[in-house]
């Protein structure tokens, strides 16, 4: 965890330097980095009928498609397009190397036996937990980490299972939370109003790849695969594009807004 100070130094200098004089109009969102949660060796949480790693890979593929046909000045660049296994750090290593605007990481929410009602989408920014269940959420996203090689070295003493690690390193939310917090808002609001969803709301947890990129960025849970009513809906190809045409929209009002300010 020694760089942790550094890095978080380093991010609001980056974003000093991005905007110039006030009225002066300098952000625009023109790459997109979607990053399907999971994958390969990885198959994140299990439904019934189904395994994490397909789901969103799905709806990433949907997403990416619709923003390509609706918005032609931006670039949509994919962390996996097939069932692979990039690292945490290498997801959030693509975001960065290509200078991208938004990350957006799709992934779908588990529970354990007895919660089997529960449903609703989430959407998690980078932040101190304030719930003991977004940390948990936070804990089985990294967890991840540990089927990776070498990952002690990799992630500088980082232990996905331990409440202390999740604590330290997301209290530096980053410079990027307010533009993050908005788009996370828009993507819950069109997930309740447009696509008929029950939104869970925002939240904030410690994820290490959101902690890594360097712009704003959003975790979205799209669904509980342990409620098999949800997990069917999740599985459904017009759902699929139901949640990612909610997703489109969000980014394109995001796109808006913030160009405009």
């Amino acid at each position: 965890m020694k760089n942790i100070i550094l890095i978080s130094c380093f991010s609001l200098l980056l974003v000093a330097t991005t905007f110039n004089t006030a009225g002066v109009k300098q952000y625009r969102v023109k790459r997109v980095v979607i990053d399907p949660g999971h994958g390969g060796k990885d198959p994140g949480t299990h439904g019934l009928i189904s395994k994490e790693k397909d789901v969103v890979l799905n709806i990433a593929h949907h997403l990416g498609r619709i923003i390509k046909e609706n918005m032609d000045d931006v670039e949509v660049i994919f962390t996996r397009k097939d069932d692979s296994f990039p690292s945490l750090e290498e997801r959030a290593a693509i975001a960065n190397k290509n200078d991208a605007d938004i990350f957006i990481s799709i992934h779908a929410n588990a529970l354990p036996p007895g919660h089997e009602n529960i449903h609703g989408t989430e959407s998690y920014v980078m932040g101190a937990h304030t719930r003991e269940g977004n940390l948990e959420v936070a804990k089985r996203e990294n967890s991840v980490i540990l089927m990776e090689e070498n990952y002690e070295e990799r992630y500088e003493g980082f232990d996905p299972l331990s409440p202390e690690s999740h604590i330290l390193f997301s209290l530096y939310q980053g410079a990027y939370l307010n533009n993050s917090l908005r788009l996370a808002d828009k993507i819950e609001r069109q997930f309740k109003e447009r696509v008929g969803r029950r939104s869970r709301g925002v939240k904030q947890a410690g994820f290490w790849v959101l902690w890594r990129t360097s712009m704003p960025s959003v975790l979205v849970e799209v669904g509980y695969l342990t409620n098999p009513k949800e997990e069917k809906y999740l599985n459904d190809r017009l759902g699929q594009v139901y949640i990612a045409s909610g997703i489109y929209r969000a980014l394109r009002d995001y796109k808006e807004e913030i160009e405009s300010l």
